[in-house]
């Protein structure tokens, strides 16, 4: 399972790559294997304003319907719209492809609450 070091990943497996003032955010590689073949992603649009631990969205595979939950608070400035025409870029590639938002942070200490990729790798596997 790939886990780029660089990243910062919440408890509900989605990773947040920091990018000056705004970070992007997806669903882990562990999180899109857990699925199973991705059919439908729902997202919100730019302007929209998320909030930590809250669904801002959904993933729809084969198996199940996942909510994705925000990792930081802050308003929406990008939206990944190609994963509407190929949700299967999730599966294929959950952290180049297949970002899903960029957000602005409103409190930028909240990153500190994320996990590491040592300590989210940790969290996976005594699950």
């Amino acid at each position: 399972m790939s886990l780029p070091e660089n990243y910062l990943y919440s408890k509900e497996h989605e990773w947040v790559k920091k990018e000056e003032a705004k970070v992007r955010i997806g669903v882990t590689d562990h999180a899109q294997s857990e699925l199973g073949d991705i059919v439908f992603i729902e997202l919100p649009e730019v302007g929209d304003e998320i909030k930590t631990d809250e669904p801002f969205g959904s993933a729809e595979s084969v198996k199940t319907v996942s909510e994705l939950y925000a990792p930081v608070t802050g308003k929406v400035v990008e939206v990944n719209n190609e994963l509407e025409d190929n949700p299967e870029l999730v599966n294929e590639s959950p952290y180049e492809k297949a970002w899903m938002i960029v957000v602005e942070p409103s409190n930028q200490s909240e990153l500190d609450d994320l996990l590491s990729a040592e300590d989210y790798d940790k969290m996976i596997n005594e699950a």
